[in-house]
């Protein structure tokens, strides 16, 4: 498997992306510090007006300080029928990000809606089947068209990397109208090092019938506090085993143009188009943990 860089781009007015999400020709990316949901062109990466998600009085400095942040890591599209709506969704690693939005998408012109959500109920379920000892701390989300898959990103401990999967229709009723939260499954990972630090999940999307998933490491050992980040890793999410031992990902390493491994931090990933059997053109957003934000296009050679 082998991950390179084919270019970069600034995304300035962006602070911390931490999500992105592909519908039709548009790109939408969140900020875990940001109120404002952006998009842009899905080739040129130039930006649209964002769209406010909810109002705040702590977003002059241009990021809302990290005590009061919703923390938006996860965001997916949701598509019924003709309808596509996009899910964001805090970490729930502290009270203050355990809530989302619900952005119905227009069909033609017009604007997009927002709907709040709580997402307290389900994130009390899923804290009750995490291992004893490690906090919640959702990084990415990715919906089939059965499952919604919500990744666990552990630091500090040896219980590793968590898929939770649930059944997408039950899971979307609970978010949104506060219905029971429905059985959840999950998944144990194994991820690559460096250095001998240990990534953690940080994106997913789905495309071509695969969940492609990003992964960073960083030395701390804090859900909540930032570390020094020593690189990152792309690749696809194997399909589902039995539940019992860690399974190992084998993942690729990203690397600059010049085969050097990239030191960047890599935030998601979306698979823009296909180029050829196992070859795939993805764009991924980064963030410096100062406010910066980049998007790197990447090509993936998963065979």
């Amino acid at each position: 498997m082998k991950a390179t860089i084919v270019r970069q781009y600034e995304l300035p007015n962006l602070p911390s992306a931490s999500g992105i999400e592909l519908v039709g020709d548009t790109a939408y990316i969140i900020g875990d510090d940001s109120p404002f949901l952006y998009s842009c062109s899905a080739q040129s990466l130039a930006p649209n007006a964002p769209l406010a998600l909810f109002e705040t009085a702590h977003f002059s400095s241009g990021r809302i300080p990290k005590d009061r942040k919703p923390d938006l890591e996860c965001l997916t599209a949701i598509v019924s029928g003709q309808e596509t709506a996009l899910l964001a969704c805090g970490s729930g690693a502290t009270a203050a990000r355990e809530q989302g939005f619900w952005v119905d998408l227009p069909k033609g012109p017009g604007s997009a809606t927002v709907q709040p959500l709580s997402l307290s109920r389900l994130y009390a379920a899923l804290r009750q089947v995490l291992p004893s000892g490690i906090t919640l701390n959702l990084e990415a989300a990715a919906a089939t068209a059965t499952e919604l898959l919500l990744f666990q990103r552990t630091v500090g401990a040896e219980a590793g990397n968590i898929v939770f999967r649930l059944p997408l229709a039950a899971a979307l009723e609970c978010i949104r109208h506060q219905r029971d939260v429905p059985p959840v499954q999950q998944q144990t990972f194994q991820l690559p090092t460096i250095a001998g630090k240990a990534a953690g999940f940080s994106g997913a999307c789905t495309f071509d019938n695969k969940v492609f998933i990003t992964a960073s490491v960083e030395d701390t050992q804090d859900a909540i506090a930032d570390g020094e980040v020593l690189g990152s890793f792309v690749g696809v999410l194997p399909a589902p085993q039995p539940v019992g031992k860690a399974t190992l990902l084998q993942l690729a390493h990203l690397a600059l143009p010049d085969g050097q491994p990239y030191r960047g931090k890599v935030e998601s990933i979306v698979v823009r188009k296909a180029l050829g059997a196992g070859r795939y053109e993805a764009l991924l957003v980064t963030d410096d943990d100062a406010g910066g934000s980049t998007a790197v296009l990447i090509e993936l050679h998963t065979a």
